[in-house]
């Protein structure tokens, strides 16, 4: 039996961190928006005829073994705990190898991990018939990977990987849920441009820094989360209507005060990438996830598209070639 599953990475444009519980609470009627891209994370489940279980990461080179799920389970401490501790969401049954890959590169902030965790849980499901939701991967998702960081986690990274497309993850008090943005996902692909500016120093650390900061009553933090979310309601509007040139003023706006929270959010190479766009057509331009590094989005003018990415590569950049993912997850089986 082989079951192969992959799960496309995000792009946010507004309103992330605020989707980790309870920031949102302090914050009414926040919402984060974001977009699935054709970068994928993969995975592949394939039966070997004994108890043994082996799991391969091909993108970072490593592996580990156990003779059965019982000695799985037993292990304090994994070479890959991402893949381990979602495998014990599920309490799979005989023996399997199950391999996983990342178009991603190091550190992006596009939610690799993720998307990653997604399409383990999709191959999972349907390796041991478990039936869950794509909800149910999602919280299954972002439970594994807080174990594995060790720091609380949000939601928003998971739903572009389950569904595709583009959308408000709404976040009420009671749980959040995701909205379709009303938004010809053609026009947004042609405004859109991802670019690498490398490895963040101490990736996933900002958020936590914002979460303290916000919990134990920083009160710069806190009006800046409160903007922040203004902010992602109104580009909301905006990429609805749509008004193009607002929504760029909005993310200019969101990213002034999102580097306002932490100093290490932003780095000389996004900086620099930025406003070189800017200076060749972007509209504007943010970092992607929790900053350091990372990847960049920007929002362009379509006719500006070859100006832009040039600038972005002269600036230090990578321009990573990504369209709007439509579909989410998919699953073949064998």
């Amino acid at each position: 039996m082989i079951i192969e599953s992959k799960a496309p990475t995000r792009v946010d444009f507004a309103g992330s961190t605020l989707d980790i519980w309870p920031l949102y609470l302090f914050h009414p009627g926040s919402v984060t928006l974001n977009a699935a891209i054709s970068l994928y994370a993969s995975c592949r489940i394939e039966t070997n005829g004994s108890e043994s279980i082996r799991l391969v990461s091909r993108d970072i080179q490593r592996e580990e073994s156990f003779p059965s799920f019982a000695a799985l389970m037993k292990t304090k401490r994994y070479r890959l705990p991402l893949l381990a501790e979602i495998a014990k969401f599920f309490c799979p049954q005989g023996g399997f190898t199950l391999m996983t890959d990342s178009e991603a590169p190091a550190g992006a902030g596009i939610g690799g991990s993720s998307a990653m965790a997604v399409a383990i849980c999709a191959a999972l499901d349907r390796f041991t018939g478990a039936g869950k939701s794509k909800e149910d991967w999602i919280h299954i998702s972002r439970d594994a990977e807080a174990i594995v960081i060790n720091v609380p986690t949000g939601t928003q990274d998971h739903y572009p990987p389950a569904f595709g497309g583009a959308a408000a993850i709404e976040l009420p008090p009671g749980g959040e849920h995701r909205v379709e943005l009303r938004v010809n996902l053609d026009e947004l692909e042609r405004r859109v441009v991802v670019c690498y500016t490398g490895k963040p120093r101490q990736h996933g650390i900002n958020n936590w820094e914002v979460f303290k900061a916000q919990i134990g009553g920083k009160r710069a933090v806190q009006q800046s989360l409160e903007r922040i979310s203004e902010v992602a309601q109104s580009m909301r509007v905006a990429f609805e209507k749509p008004d193009w040139k607002e929504a760029g003023r909005l993310m200019r706006e969101e990213w002034s005060f999102r580097k306002r929270n932490l100093p290490t959010i932003s780095t000389k190479t996004i900086d620099r990438v930025i406003e070189s766009a800017r200076r060749n057509g972007a509209l504007a331009g943010k970092v992607c996830g929790a900053g350091g590094g990372g990847c960049v989005v920007l929002l362009i003018e379509p006719d500006a598209r070859d100006r832009a990415e040039k600038a972005v590569t002269e600036a230090g950049g990578e321009v990573l070639h990504a369209a709007i993912d439509r579909r989410g997850v998919s699953v073949v089986f064998r």
